[in-house]
Parts: structure tokens; sequence; C-alpha cells
């Protein structure tokens, strides 16, 4: 039996969840023969019609929001048209980036040689780390911890993103490196990419009450975090964002 999806919010008008990573959304035509995806999961956990209000790839875990009504999905899906809903990532990357900035680049749709539209991605650079492990001609290896923001919502926008400017996500075998990647399987067992949709903020579309929503870690994340000593810088960034 499928494990339950954890439930992050749940009103008369939305519920959020915690999505797992490695777990598809909704059936498409790139679902080929699966049969386990999260919108029946969760219909079949509370019992409801629910109507997805925006889209996590399969890779990718954290926040998802789901609406009761079509009504409801579409004031959602309006607001993240007009960037009134911030969203903030956590990733692992390759390197050490700038201790924060932007990535400015256009990006096509599902269709790889479609028209480029507009994309930006903010990012922060929260912890590093240094591995003492030889790869190619590199006697160490670098990696980071960093919070990202996308301003816009293209398809796998983050993702594209790190890796345009060579700071490519960890367990990502679509747009990441794989050496790096193989290196994390053999000395970490990661299984996962490791990109998660931190933290949504948006105002509920019925009350106006301005709702901030953060999925907790998974187990393969909370690894990560002891191994390279970064729960510590994770805790005081919070408390610093909570400050401002």
């Amino acid at each position: 039996m499928p494990e339950s999806i954890q439930i992050l919010f749940d009103d008369a008008d939305l519920l959020a969840v915690n999505k797992p990573a490695g777990l598809l959304v909704h059936r498409s035509k790139i679902a080929n023969d699966e049969t386990d995806f999260l919108l029946d999961r969760i219909k079949a956990q509370v019992g409801a019609s629910l109507y997805l209000a925006h889209r996590l790839d399969r890779a990718t875990s954290g926040v998802l929001l789901l609406a009761k009504s079509r009504e409801v999905a579409g004031e959602i899906g309006r607001a993240f048209m007009a960037r009134e809903v911030t969203k903030r990532y956590l990733a692992v990357v390759r390197g050490w980036p700038e201790p924060d900035g932007v990535i400015d680049y256009p990006l096509p749709g599902v269709r790889e040689h479609g028209p480029r539209k507009p994309a930006l991605t903010r990012w922060r650079t929260l912890a590093t780390a240094t591995l003492p492990i030889e790869m190619g001609r590199y006697p160490q290896q670098r990696y980071a911890l960093v919070e990202a923001a996308p301003e816009t919502g293209r398809y796998r926008q983050i993702r594209k993103h790190f890796h345009h400017v060579s700071h490519h996500i960890i367990g990502d075998t679509s747009h990441g490196r794989g050496d790096h990647n193989r290196l994390w399987r053999i000395h970490f067992q990661l299984q996962r990419m490791l990109l998660h949709a931190w933290r949504i903020e948006f105002a509920h579309p019925r009350s106006g009450e301005r709702l901030r929503l953060e999925a907790p870690l998974d187990a393969a994340w909370e690894r990560v975090l002891s191994r390279f000593d970064w729960t510590g810088a994770l805790t005081a960034f919070d408390k610093a964002a909570e400050i401002a």
C-alpha cells in the first residue's frame, strides 16, 4: 500500500502537501506505464475532488498546492502568473557560487527547441563544503547549499539555470553532471535529486490572509545536512530571514 502523503495545510478551499521526490504528480503523455501518481494518492487519502494549483516535476520534492474547486485553482494560477507567489527552494550544487546572484536567461517550454521566454532565478549561498575525493584533474570537490527563488515559472527552470552557470544540481540526471552524481551515489548512497520546494508564500484566494507554508526535508536531505555540518547554517539563515 502506498505511503500517505504529508499534509501541510488544509481548509475549505486549499490543500498543501509535501510531495516526495520521485513521484509523478499526475497522469500525462510521458507517464507511459506508470500507475502511481500523487494526485490519485491524495484524492484517495482525503476523499475529495482536488485540482492542481501548480506543479513540481517528478524529481523535485516539497510544497505542492492543490485546490478544492476549479475556481480556487484558477485564482491561484492567476496569482502565479502575476508573480504574487513567493517560492523558495533548497538545492545542493557543484562548486562554490558567489554569495548571491541572479540568473537571467530565457528558457524554452517542455519542447527544448520551442520559443524561449524570459526566466529569472535569484539565489543565495547558505553554506559550502569540500570533499577530499579526487576526480578528474581536481584533488578535491566543492559543493554548496543554496536557496533559489525563481521569479518566473518556466519548465525545469532552476535545474536549467544552474546548469547554465555550471553549478549543476546534485542528482539531476537530465541537466546535471554524471560524474558528480556517480560520486554521490557511491559515497553517500544518494538516490534522488537535491532540489526541494522548501517554502511558498501567497495570499489566500478567499480570505486574503498571507500564508507561508514550509515542507520539512526528507531523510536523504537530513543525512546531507548532517554529513556536511550544514544544519546550523540553515537554521541561522532561517532565523535571520524571520528577523528581516
